[in-house]
């Protein structure tokens, strides 16, 4: 049964019991010997104390029973212990002021989180409107200057419509990576994992980038294997990771330059890496490369906008790289180029292959 007794009423309890005890021996003393009384006045002062300690206690710990109660409600599963644990514990006080400090400092760190998911998200969504707003003003500018002229000969309608289409190619690219993206946070893009050479796989990339390197006059470069490059992994998407790093490196690498690959056995792992000695990324934005439609300058989004970048290749390359249990490390210093590197599980054992030389391996 829980009394609901006010402050100032056990306030007034307090000031009369000790009273009544103060009034007893101010009664008694002039009575009693001089032993008596000294034994009568400790025995007082103990009682004070007690009682002081008590009323004290239960007052106190009656109003830490109410914030215990309204913090439970804001976070159960945080404050399972309610105060009574905490009666006549030293600093009882202390102990719950650090708790609510705790909780708050908690708290703040979740306010701060969501405002930078917040920026992050009207950041995304910027960025996403000006993407698609790019190409479809292309296409749509190029469409009514032939709809609006009569007098347009046969060959700038065809060179208008091929321009018209290349932006909706380009659009067409954007609105799959972002659904592919999207399918990749969600992690319901399942992983096909199979044997194969990746170093095969390194030379058919180099083939399908080598008339982009060319116009760069960048040498790309396989660095003599030491040891096999088996791993097991998602072919397609690897190579949707490597074609995005190579080429990254052929755009942003040095003209007259070299982007290499290179393996090395760490272990049950294969690191890949891939290098280029281009300008380098500065410290503050390397962790930030791989967000979706995060470029360091300007000429970069144009660039890219140029070339037919959606600004998302970085963005898919971490999420396929870590659905293989694995990450994407960034080493780069200005002047001195960067180096991209992930690593892929090697197969445990070398099953027989088939006639197309890969092996379905269960995962």
């Amino acid at each position: 049964m829980r009394f609901n007794i006010s402050s100032r009423t056990i306030a007034i309890i307090l000031s009369l019991l000790v009273a009544a005890v103060l009034t007893t021996l101010a009664w008694l003393a002039p009575t009693l010997p001089f032993e008596q009384g000294v034994l009568a006045a400790g025995i007082t002062i103990a009682a004070c104390f007690l009682l002081l300690y008590l009323m004290f206690e239960a007052l106190i710990f009656r109003e830490i029973n109410n914030i215990y109660e309204g913090l439970e409600n804001i976070k159960r599963k945080e404050f399972r212990r309610m105060s009574n644990k905490f009666l006549f514990r030293p600093e009882p006080l202390k102990r719950m002021r650090d708790e609510i400090l705790d909780m708050a400092q908690r708290k703040q760190q979740e306010i701060d989180e969501l405002k930078r998911l917040q920026a992050l998200r009207r950041e995304f969504l910027a960025d996403v409107s000006h993407e698609l707003k790019t190409p479809i003003f292309a296409a749509q500018g190029f469409v009514h200057t032939i709809l609006d002229d009569d007098d347009v000969d046969e060959f700038t309608r065809k060179k208008f419509l091929q321009k018209a289409a290349t932006s909706l190619d380009a659009l067409d690219a954007l609105v799959q990576d972002l659904v592919t993206i999207s399918q990749l946070e969600k992690g319901v893009v399942r992983m096909r994992r199979q044997r194969f050479e990746l170093g095969q796989l390194v030379q058919d990339i180099f083939e399908q980038l080598e008339l982009k390197a060319a116009r760069r006059h960048v040498m790309l470069e396989l660095m003599p294997q030491t040891t096999s490059s088996l791993v097991v992994a998602d072919r397609n998407r690897i190579r949707q990771v490597l074609i995005n790093l190579i080429d990254n490196a052929i755009k942003y690498g040095r003209e007259n330059g070299h982007v290499r690959v290179s393996f090395a056995e760490t272990g049950k792992r294969l690191r890949v890496q891939v290098q280029d000695d281009g300008e380098g990324i500065p410290k503050q934005h390397q962790n930030r490369i791989f967000e979706r439609f995060y470029r360091i300058d300007k000429s970069r989004t144009r660039e890219s906008r140029e070339a037919g970048g959606s600004g998302l290749g970085l963005a898919i390359s971490k999420h396929i790289v870590e659905a293989h249990k694995s990450a994407i490390r960034v080493r780069s210093e200005p002047g001195e180029g960067t180096t991209l590197e992930f690593k892929l599980p090697r197969p445990r054992h070398i099953p027989e292959q088939t006639a197309s030389g890969e092996v379905n391996v269960p995962e």
